[in-house]
């Protein structure tokens, strides 16, 4: 017959011809070489279309090899896999039968019943060899009709009928009470519903044929030494092509009963393992022992055709390589390397040569490209001004792991960035990569420069906080410029120094900075020692500013010689959180470019002061609180108290666990503050630089400078129970060797969370963001009268989500009224609230306002505008068309994101923003306060749990706090009244 299969033969191992009849024949899947027939008769396009009489080959394009499919007859009708393994069974839900029957028919082990005839046997009812014999001792073998295998499934889903089925489901839904059983019937309704409307027949998944794909899709492809390296397909063809044809010689031949089962059985498996391999039984092996890779495997998951190849393809005009540190870059500038820009911008520089008259050829053009002339440096200089390129680096979790920036051309071989988008990218430049990618057309160029240039990127678009924030040693240095005054004991009893102006304090700070031998002051030469030591940068002074006399130091002078006018004189020390809200201000105040420009000023100031501050750790800067032996003393006598009570039996041994743990958890507490206030003291005029670092914000946390001068304290299972003894050595003592193996715990658990929990964090977002990718915004208002109502989240008497935070960029649904004045209006319905507007309805002390809600639009499709509210990336309304899949994309960055990064410190118990509590067992568990999330995080959570399927564990009377199965990070908790940002961990 046409185009089948017949033999398992590939190709001929001495000429590398394809065997005829056999899985690469030409006559079937067309010729090798384009216009010629397989014995040669025929060459050349002048005989296209020919069929030739000889080998039977079409001349035509060797792709048709790509495209011609054949297919294998079977001897006897096969179930295909898919349809009756894949749950929910979708055989099994038309027949109504268990999976578990099928199998047993379908690999032949039992008979069903196809036609029960006058007897007193069921349709679709199973008989084992021993009940088919007695059934036929009893009623005779033409009064009842069974079968086995592929055939039985086809005729008995050939003669159901599907309507009587549909009909008696319908009845059964509407008298079932049960949610369980109305799920199962609704399912099966479902698929039946389905083959009633379709022209689909119930019998097409039994198989009676099974197609082959084209060649050039499973190739074999000979190597060096005699040797074929091939796809697994071809291997499952052959195994099915071998046992069809095995199969029709036996059916022949007058073959015993069992033999012909056995072999149809192994058909059936055959096929199987051709489709789905390893979906029934033992997968097939290859060599190696490796399972054989089969149709289903291709398609499937992340390495499979659609997700690897049609969903994601590899880009050209891209180039990756390691990620250095540009400091001396402005924030929309990359720099990037000479010979990746030559080789990017190749089409570019080809065409302005031709233009400029060097060359007539592309093929010359690329040989003077070649030969580095001076020219072509010069044109790709002139090319990619205003032209910019777009940076990713993997993995991109959120919108701003991919920016473009301004190339500038720079010598060796690694891209250059901007401090501050590290932040954005999560870069760091200990090997990273990052990805160069090039916009090509006008219109990809214009839209990378208004969209995606990186100074229009410096908000984050899941809660509005400015992601661009100097951190590390430009917080630093910044710090250290800003830090508050130091009396020098030299200048007890002398006045303060009183300047003129802020020119006159930098004049003195780089006379200061640039020592000569003389001073000139007027016709006077005086030596420098004459003079004194000079101006110190955290001098108690006081200048004139602004019309008015203030009393501050040289070093907050020159930090305010880079704020904007707007801002005022900033006049306190700046620690990373006050410098964020400092650049916000900035940003509601003057707009974006001062913004960047300001950001810039600061990084190149920020890293210029943190190398003059030169700031170095010494073992003697960990001080160990004096009163450590004496409050571990305290602690050991109540522990013995406690003991005391659980022997006479007061207490039980949840209460007594429940007791210890909040002693030594006071314990930490009470040494973390003494050794805190025991730094922050200046000593001699100079600052501990490793109260600078931490009070600072730019490293380390107060949790580990009390591991570092304190003790460590409470440990934590990896079963998340927490160790009653703590670890009352610090760092700076040393462990004993007990110590150190309760540390290793926690050590060990940490990284294996690590790995996993960004595995399951991605996988979550991916599921988040396929729910919500549809979410677009469509209409500028749905004109809904819904709304919801949203008040500040509490836990007791704390206040976790202030109300302002919550309703900041919402639309209100009522007007709002001052409370006991109806004649002051705060809001209008409709309208969207500014900052200052939620922040004067916060103050007047209502405590619930009625927003829209993407939960209560109406719009058909997406959502609407008004039900949005603002976009946080840019403070300015969501316009039409925009968020595709931005509200997915923050619901799971929000969701998602705090399992990525919460991971880290996985096993320091109580002090971090964890609380305690044992639960009525006595078993000790870890709660997490509420989470502090965008208000529209907050509304979505309950439908993200139901996508996410997050299991939560039981939740206790104690308080409004839940226990989870997996600790959480959220924003920002408090513990033991002190907050800990669990990310700076």
């Amino acid at each position: 017959e046409r185009g089948e299969n017949k033999k398992p033969d590939t190709i001929n191992y001495r000429k590398f011809k394809p065997e005829k009849g056999g899985l690469f024949c030409e006559k079937i899947f067309g010729q090798t070489k384009d216009w010629e027939c397989a014995c040669g008769k025929y060459k050349k396009i002048k005989h296209k279309g020919i069929v030739c009489d000889r080998c039977g080959v079409e001349v035509t394009l060797s792709k048709v090899r790509r495209q011609r499919m054949a297919h294998i007859q079977l001897a006897v009708p096969v179930v295909h896999i898919w349809f009756f393994k894949t749950m929910p069974s979708r055989i099994g839900n038309v027949l109504g039968m268990s999976s578990t029957d099928l199998e047993r028919v379908i690999y032949y082990e039992e008979y069903v019943v196809t036609d029960p005839g006058e007897t007193e046997l069921e349709k679709k009812q199973l008989l084992t060899d021993a009940e088919y014999r007695e059934s036929v001792e009893k009623w005779g073998r033409e009064s009842f009709k069974v079968m086995m295998g592929g055939e039985a499934i086809a005729e008995i889903l050939r003669t159901e009928d599907l309507q009587a089925v549909l009909v008696g489901l319908k009845e059964r839904l509407r008298r079932t009470k049960s949610l369980q059983a109305r799920m199962k019937l609704a399912k099966r309704l479902k698929i039946v519903e389905g083959f009633v409307t379709s022209t689909n027949k119930p019998e097409w998944m039994v198989l009676k044929a099974v197609p082959v794909i084209p060649p050039d899709l499973r190739p074999l492809v000979p190597l060096d030494g005699g040797r074929f390296a091939t796809s697994d397909l071809n291997d499952l063809y052959r195994r099915v092509i071998n046992r069809n044809n095995r199969l029709k010689a036996i059916l022949r031949l007058k073959t015993p009963d069992v033999i012909v089962r056995n072999e149809k059985r192994m058909l059936q498996e055959a096929v199987d393992a051709l489709f789905d391999n390893g979906r029934h039984g033992h997968p097939v092996m290859g060599a190696g022992n490796r399972p054989l890779k089969s149709l289903s495997d291709m398609l499937k998951g992340k390495g499979g055709r659609f997700r690897q190849n049609l969903l994601g393809k590899r880009v050209d005009y891209s180039g990756r390589s390691v990620i250095m540190v540009g400091p001396e870059l402005r924030f929309d500038q990359c720099g990037l390397p000479k010979e990746m820009a030559l080789a990017l911008f190749e089409p570019f520089i080809v065409k302005r040569l031709k233009d400029l008259g060097y060359v007539y050829t592309i093929r010359s053009a690329k040989k003077m490209i070649q030969r580095n002339a001076t020219e072509v440096w010069d044109v790709l200089e002139e090319i990619i001004k205003g032209h910019p390129v777009m940076l990713n680096r993997a993995p991109t979790l959120h919108r701003l792991g991919i920016q473009a920036f301004e190339p500038i051309l720079i010598e060796g071989k690694a891209i250059r960035i901007h401090p501050l988008v590290c932040a954005a990218f999560n870069a760091d430049f200990d090997g990273d990569q990052m990805a160069v990618h090039v916009p090509l057309s006008i219109e990809a160029q214009l839209e990378a420069k208004i969209l995606m240039m990186a100074p229009d990127n410096i908000f984050l678009p899941s809660s509005g906080k400015p992601v661009a924030i100097p951190s590390k040693d430009m917080t630093l240095g910044l710090y250290y410029l800003m830090a508050d005054p130091v009396y020098f004991p030299e200048d007890y009893g002398k006045k303060i120094k009183i300047f003129r102006d802020a020119a006159e304090v930098l004049l003195a700070l780089s006379a200061t900075d640039n020592p000569r031998p003389f001073i000139f002051r007027g016709q006077k030469q005086v030596r420098q020692d004459d003079v004194g030591r000079g101006l110190h940068i955290h001098e108690r002074i006081k200048v004139r500013v602004d019309g008015g006399i203030i009393e501050t130091t040289p070093g907050r002078v020159l930090f305010n010689t880079i704020v904007p006018k707007e801002l005022g004189f900033q006049n306190y020390s700046l620690p990373k959180k006050r410098l964020s809200d400092l650049i916000m201000e900035c940003y509601k105040k003057i707009g974006l470019e001062a913004t960047v420009q300001f950001l810039d000023a600061l990084k190149d100031l920020g890293f210029a002061q943190a190398t003059k501050a030169a700031i170095s750790m010494g073992i003697t800067d960990v001080v160990i609180p004096e009163n450590k032996p004496k409050v571990i003393a305290e602690a050991h006598k109540k522990i013995e108290v406690v003991k005391k009570q659980y022997e006479e039996g007061i207490i039980t041994d949840g209460e007594r666990k429940s007791k210890a743990i909040s002693i030594w958890t006071e314990v930490s507490d009470v040494l973390a503050d003494d050794l805190f206030k025991k730094i922050s003291q200046v000593d001699d005029h100079k600052l501990n630089p490793l109260y600078l670092m931490i009070d600072s914000g730019a490293r380390a946390t107060k949790s580990q400078l009390k591991q570092l001068g304190a003790l460590r304290g409470l440990m934590a299972k990896p079963t998340g129970e927490i160790i009653e003894s703590p670890i009352t050595s610090n760092f700076r003592e040393g462990l004993t060797v007990l110590e150190y193996s309760i540390s290793s715990h926690g050590a060990r658990k940490g990284l294996s969370d690590t790995a996993l929990k960004t595995a399951d964090s991605g996988y979550l977002t991916r599921r988040l963001v396929d729910v919500a990718q549809d979410v677009i915004i469509n209409e500028a208002d749905c004109g809904t009268l819904g709304a919801i109502d949203v008040s500040a989240i509490k836990q007791g008497q704390e206040e976790l989500l202030p109300l302002k935070d919550r309703i900041f960029g919402r639309t209100v649904a009522d007007d709002i009224y001052q409370p006991g004045d109806t004649t002051k209006l705060l809001a209008h319905a409709g309208v969207c609230l500014t900052m200052l507007q939620s922040e004067a309805i916060d103050d007047s002390g209502i405590e619930t306002v009625r927003i829209r809600s993407v939960l209560t639009c109406e719009s058909q499709r997406g959502v609407c505008a008004k039900c949005y509210g603002i976009n946080l990336a840019n403070g300015r309304s969501v316009v039409l068309g925009e968020a595709g899949g931005i509200i997915g994309d923050l619901l799971a960055q929000v969701k998602a994101d705090p399992g990525l990064v919460g991971v880290r410190g996985s096993l320091r118990a109580t002090p971090d923003g964890y609380r305690v509590f044992t639960d009525e067992e006595g078993g000790t568990q870890l709660c997490y306060p509420g989470e502090e999330l965008s208000a529209f995080a907050q509304e979505l959570e309950a439908f993200a749990d139901c996508v996410a399927g997050i299991a939560e564990g039981p939740t206790t009377g104690r308080s409004e706090r839940r226990s989870l199965a997996v600790v959480q990070a959220g924003y920002e908790s408090a513990a033991s009244g002190q907050p800990v940002d669990i990310r700076e961990r």
